[in-house]
């Protein structure tokens, strides 16, 4: 009798086993499924960077955001990439590697020439834009998109007092004055900086709901700088 108890006992045991490897597996298929992609180089304003990273990392925490992944993507071939304010990241994977996003977003700098004149970048936001979803630009990340075709016929935005700028260099861009987020047909744009917060909630409303983007916005807190919803 002690030995069927034992038995039973042991097969009860495996079955348990069996199951939490099943559902970690699970999980973990899913957690990988889709993509936010976010370019870093050197000299990248850090809060066009770090605005993204901080509402989708935070809401990824939640199961109804689970399926997200975060990537850091270097727009050379190294992964050790400084911002303009001196913070340094090391990025999860380069432009050389293959990969689809369902996100893109691109960050900008003060001195662009360096990105706008990177090919492979250019490329690749244009390869990227075939597949996902939505695509988009902080501050000065818009000539990039620019360059890339990505605004062709849409309406867009830049830095505030760079939109000039932008309709000069990309005539086929409807270029908004006077707006801190701009989305128009899966592309957004922002003013960046700090409204790169605003323009990744925006992402994340149309990724879930604005009731989940509500409830990342309170817990960072960032509804108490402003009421964005």
């Amino acid at each position: 009798m002690f030995v069927s108890k034992f038995n039973a006992l042991l097969i009860t045991s495996k079955a348990v086993v069996l199951l939490f490897l099943s559902l970690m597996i699970s999980s973990h298929s899913y957690a990988a499924s889709s993509k936010i992609g976010i370019i870093v180089f050197d000299g990248f304003l850090t809060s066009d960077v770090t605005a993204p990273v901080e509402v989708f990392g935070a809401a990824s925490k939640k199961a109804w955001f689970s399926n997200y992944e975060v990537l850091l993507i270097s727009a050379t071939d190294q992964k050790s990439v400084k911002s303009e304010e001196g913070l340094t990241v090391t990025a999860d994977i380069t432009i050389s590697d293959a990969v689809e996003l369902d996100v893109l977003i691109v960050p900008s700098a003060y001195d662009m020439e360096p990105s706008l004149s990177n090919k492979k970048l250019i490329s690749f936001i244009a390869r990227q834009q075939k597949k996902a979803s939505i695509i988009s630009g902080n501050c000065s990340g818009a000539f990039l998109l620019g360059e890339a075709g990505v605004l062709d016929g849409k309406k867009a935005t830049t830095w505030a007092g760079g939109e000039k700028d932008l309709a000069k260099s990309y005539p086929k861009i409807k270029v908004q004055y006077d707006q801190n987020v701009v989305v128009d047909s899966g592309v957004v744009t922002s003013n960046g900086g700090p409204v790169s917060y605003q323009s990744a909630f925006e992402i994340l409303r149309q990724l879930s709901s604005a009731s989940y983007a509500k409830e990342i916005s309170e817990l960072i807190q960032f509804n108490r700088l402003q009421s964005a919803f």
